[in-house]
């Protein structure tokens, strides 16, 4: 019987980077609008829970769109700063 982490693919993309390599990605936040040839930017930083995870796709740039109405640890999402009233 598989783990549950192998369950479950939590914002887990497989990646192919400018060098030819692929490598497997986690997309931080709620949904995504990441597709097949998507072109996203990649840091790295494991994930704890999921095993092969050794990178993290960077929300606000390139095709990858930031989390709308966040509030808190927008740098994180990419997030525009909320308009004050």
């Amino acid at each position: 019987m598989p783990t549950k982490n192998q369950l479950i693919h939590h914002g887990r993309e497989e990646k192919r980077l400018s060098n030819r390599h692929d490598i497997f990605a986690h997309i931080p936040g709620e949904g995504h609008n990441s597709q097949e040839h998507s072109i996203v930017l990649v840091r790295g930083g494991r994930v704890k829970d999921s095993p092969g995870v050794k990178s993290h796709c960077i929300r606000g740039v390139k095709d990858l769109l930031g989390i709308p109405d966040r509030r808190k640890g927008r740098s994180k999402y990419g997030a525009e700063r909320p308009k004050s009233k």
